[in-house]
């Protein structure tokens, strides 16, 4: 218990850490939101020196930078991340309708990746001179060289476009009636989801498959197992409910890794597919150096990464019994 305290103290100094590193990027960035309204970084676009002064001080820009990151810690120790320049309207409500969509599609890429990556490299292991085996090696290859975004085009083509069988874009179908049912709805955007989950998960698939192959195969030499076998066990019990335990501890490590990865790769996947995520939101902030709504999303973000990364590290303990133990005897 003592260890999950201090694992949860560590999350907030780093969160902290982030806000303050985000914020001090913006800032050395070129231009604000200021200039952006004013037609150019340079300042010299439709609007006055005069007036661009009156709109920083509107704004809290004219204040030190320091005094500035005092009042935005302060702020978002409140919950108060502020309100965007451009839509007027506070972030957290633009980030709110947002998030859960993009955290869908990463959630979603992710638990495809683990599950049926980890099944495929442990049934490769089972015979690693077969051709099964040989082809997971250049299946990941193969995952590993295409980006995520050009993979959801080709499903796009292929899939929606050529055979019509799923929607092309967006989390719902337009079409659908107001008074369709649960169901109904979680249907649909099942089907929406679909697509660019799959082309977001392929690269991570490949990865988790070769990774869980490489796992057991070292697993499955180890003495217990051995044991197991010995015991008169099947096959399958000793490769499903002995080795598979021991064997997916290297893939929950990668995964609180890789989750922030997947993230970002679902912004861009967001592009191609018209999904209703944050991706288009971080796109038109940076353009017009919404300041507030890009350090929300940036904050957002870290905070989704921290936490997934604290949850990895109690998924580990639950896992692995021997940390546990440790932990105990140290405690």
């Amino acid at each position: 218990m003592r260890q999950v305290a201090a694992k949860i103290a560590q999350a907030i100094m780093l969160i902290l850490a982030v806000i303050i590193l985000n914020f001090f990027l913006i800032q050395i960035a070129p231009g604000d939101v200021v200039d952006a309204l004013a037609g150019g970084p340079d300042g010299a676009g439709e609007a006055s020196a005069e007036v661009n002064e009156r709109l920083r001080e509107t704004y809290g820009l004219d204040k030190p930078v320091l005094v500035q990151l005092g009042i935005y810690i302060g702020n978002v120790a409140r919950g108060d991340l502020g309100e965007s320049f451009i839509f007027n309207r506070p972030v957290t409500e633009l980030i709110g309708a947002r998030i859960w969509p993009t955290i869908l599609l990463a959630f979603t890429a992710l638990a495809f990746a683990i599950l049926l990556g980890t099944f495929i490299g442990t049934v490769a292991a089972r015979k690693p001179e077969s051709p099964f085996s040989a082809g997971i090696t250049v299946f990941a290859l193969i995952g590993f060289a295409m980006p995520a975004f050009w993979t959801g085009i080709l499903l796009l083509l292929l899939f929606s476009v050529q055979l019509d069988w799923l929607p092309v874009s967006g989390m719902n179908d337009v079409r659908l009636p107001r008074d369709a049912g649960w169901l109904e709805r979680q249907i649909d955007t099942a089907e929406h989801l679909l697509l660019p989950a799959v082309s977001l998960g392929i690269i991570y698939l490949a990865s988790y498959a070769r990774l869980s192959r490489a796992s057991m195969l070292e697993i499955l030499e180890s003495d217990y197992v051995r044991t197991a076998r010995s015991k008169g066990l099947g096959e399958r019990s000793v490769m499903f409910k002995h080795a598979l335990r021991n064997g997916i501890i290297p893939i929950i490590t990668v995964m609180g890794l890789q989750f922030g990865a997947v993230v970002s790769g679902a912004i861009l996947v967001e592009t191609v597919f018209a999904w209703p995520g944050i991706g288009r939101l971080a796109f038109d902030s940076v353009n017009r150096r919404d300041t507030n709504v890009l350090l929300g999303i940036l904050l957002m973000l870290s905070v989704t990464v921290i936490i997934a990364n604290l949850l990895t590290d109690l998924l580990y303990r639950v896992a692995d019994p021997r940390i546990r133990v440790g932990g105990e005897d140290r405690g």
